[in-house]
């Protein structure tokens, strides 16, 4: 075997996916036909990245050349040969299995594509097309939940996810909400050719929650960074997260008087207990370094993570740890470190979390929590512009509904 075979097969091995942190990405996995259309005349074939498959591997799997693989890789972008679980592949192959035209998909609005000239060479271009953005509205009140409401509202779940997260920090989606509550929001649908294929960013929201009013508006600032604000431009984001499992049920509050349920005995319980399936992912509740991770007593699986100087978090009873969730690690909020189990003296599968402030333990339902960075000075005037063009809108689109009566029905 060549040397150069060897080197290419290394910078071939597959990189793992990054984990998702902060900002929750949308994944389009809708199939575009505009996107990566063949001609009726053109056998085209298609296939899935396995996972630890890289683009040698998958050669091999649908007896392709290897050569065709060497070519490849002279002539295309580094990150476009990584490939990743459930990517899709589209190719034309000659008689004698050589690859004639390759389509590595990135999503329906871009593909790498690799096309044969008449000399035999393969020629690599990135494909890329312009989405049409479409705001719509949405409104509704909930009489049982968030999800089921909203979805009767005909908002996508996804965007309902988006919507708990940027009000996370302010609402308890497990405690705090209560029937009458309310909710507005400006969301982008994204359409090709004129067939929806996923949703953008929610661009501005109002929840109604036990009589106070929240507002959340997205904002860009000039180096590309996205988050949201009031419409003072203060952040919507604390340091922490409020929980740090999504929607499970909170069965044991903070109580130093507690009898604990193995121990048969009154323990103070200095944390909360979110009550959960078993593997559900369990989230860091901000930015900071694992100092222990792995078995300690009656907490089982355990992950402690100190923020900054003052603050410390605690994650106990896990089935598992997150990837990469090691002591001395850095994690940052809304990274995943473990998984929901009933590790140590747990009657259950639940999370155990428990927040300290200068080593003392407070109850993390109650504790007023930090805020992050808000609108920077230079960007205030810029920001108050597009945020008060943002609140009149939403506000025009509230009170044509309170006019029409129709509360609950999506708007375009």
């Amino acid at each position: 075997m060549s040397l150069l075979f060897i080197l290419l097969m290394i910078s071939l091995w597959p990189t793992p996916a990054p984990h998702n942190t902060e900002q929750t990405r949308i994944v389009i996995d809708i199939p575009q036909k505009s996107a990566v259309t063949a001609k009726a005349d053109e056998n085209w074939q298609e296939a899935e990245v396995r996972s630890g498959e890289n683009l040698s591997l998958l050669f091999d799997r649908h007896n392709l050349s290897a050569v065709d693989v060497l070519e490849i890789a002279a002539v295309a972008p580094k990150d476009a040969i990584r490939l990743q679980p459930q990517q899709k592949l589209r190719w034309l192959a000659s008689a004698d299995n050589r690859v004639q035209k390759l389509d590595m998909i990135i999503s329906p609005l871009a593909r790498h594509s690799f096309v044969r000239d008449a000399e035999g060479n393969l020629n690599y271009q990135l494909l890329e097309r312009d989405a049409d953005y479409r705001p719509r509205f949405a409104s509704t009140v909930i009489n049982n939940s968030l999800f089921l409401d909203g979805g009767r509202a005909g908002v996508p779940e996804q965007v309902l996810i988006e919507l708990a997260g940027i009000f996370g920090w302010d609402i308890d989606f497990a405690l705090d909400i209560r029937q009458g509550d309310s909710f507005s929001l400006i969301y982008e649908e994204i359409f090709l050719d004129g067939e929806k294929i996923g949703n953008g960013d929610i661009l501005i929201a109002r929840f109604n929650n036990r009589g106070r009013e929240l507002t959340a508006v997205r904002y860009e600032d000039n180096k590309g960074n996205a988050s949201y604000y009031t419409p003072e431009g203060l952040s919507m984001r604390k340091e922490f997260l409020r929980n740090p499992i999504d929607f499970a049920r909170i069965s044991s509050r903070f109580n130093l008087k507690r009898k604990h349920p193995v121990l048969n005995r009154f323990r103070a319980h200095r944390g909360t207990d979110y009550a959960a399936a078993r593997g559900t992912p369990i989230k860091a509740a901000g930015d900071g370094k694992v100092t222990f991770a792995g078995r300690k007593g009656g907490f089982g699986n355990c992950v402690i993570i100190q923020h900054g100087s003052r603050y410390q978090t605690l994650y106990a009873h896990l089935s598992k740890f997150g990837r990469s969730v090691r002591r001395g690690r850095q994690v940052k909020q809304g990274q995943i470190i473990g998984y929901v189990g009933s590790t140590g003296l747990a009657t259950g599968p639940h999370l155990h979390y428990e927040f300290r402030v200068d080593g003392v333990h407070r109850d993390s339902l109650r504790v007023k929590l930090p805020k992050a960075k808000s609108i920077s000075k230079s960007q205030k005037a810029d920001f108050l512009k597009k945020s008060n063009s943002l609140v009149e809108w939403l506000s025009s689109h509230d009170e044509q509904v309170l006019a029409e009566g129709n509360n609950g029905t999506p708007q375009a």
